[in-house]
């Protein structure tokens, strides 16, 4: 009788089977063991990445309409940053009020979520316009917006004007003064947040990711 070849296909029935060949069945082995590593390796990146370079934010109002809409997922910059004027910056919450207490599990589920922009943030987060920079008078007068008394052009606001007049107000030392785009309907310096200390600033959003349809450089 002549023997069969390990790995060779041998006729079941009518039907021919093939046998997973050594190599191959050490190659899916290695493989699974390997897993493991490949997975620790991947949520090290992703730490690294959020911690440091690049994070994903999920906008979970319309107070940055029509640039940012509720939904929205934008990619917020990490790396060695100065808030200027004009610039969408997300912040921790100025008041440090804490979020809601997750458990191990949970919180660990959370933070996987917000890296990628999938959670809608609770009270931890805000995204707004920086308007005033350290030492600034900022004045809002008529709809129009007065910075060291010069007008300032907002080539970003539509739709309704806001005419409620605010301030004059000086910008203390080491804080922000930030305005949403929505200025009808907006939690910003003017009500409730106050100003913003410039060690809360996580970065500076620079592209929506998704949906598809909105993707592209914020401005």
């Amino acid at each position: 009788m002549t023997k069969r070849p390990s790995g060779s296909e041998e006729p079941v029935g009518g039907i021919t089977l093939s046998k997973p060949r050594p190599a191959e069945q050490q190659k899916r082995g290695s493989f699974l063991r390997e897993l493991p590593i490949l997975l620790v390796v991947a949520l090290a990146v992703a730490i690294v990445l959020k911690t440091f370079v690049v994070q994903a934010f999920f906008i979970p109002s319309g107070s940055m309409e029509p640039t940012l809409e509720p939904g929205d997922r934008v990619l917020v910059q990490k790396v060695v940053y100065g808030p200027d004027r004009g610039d969408i910056i997300v912040f921790s919450d100025p008041q440090g009020r804490p979020g809601p207490d997750r458990g191990i599990v949970g919180g660990f589920v959370h933070w996987l979520s917000s890296t990628l922009g999938i959670e809608r943030p609770e009270h931890e987060d805000f995204i707004k316009r920086v308007i005033g920079l350290p030492g600034e008078t900022v004045e809002l007068r008529d709809g129009r917006l007065f910075v060291e008394g010069a007008l300032i052009h907002e080539p970003y606001l539509k739709g309704a004007v806001d005419t409620r007049d605010y301030g004059p107000v000086r910008v203390p030392k080491g804080s922000l003064f930030v305005l949403g785009d929505n200025r009808l309907n907006s939690n910003d310096s003017r009500f409730g947040l106050g100003f913003v200390p410039v060690d809360k600033v996580v970065g500076r959003a620079f592209a929506i990711v998704w949906p598809p349809s909105r993707a592209g450089w914020i401005h």
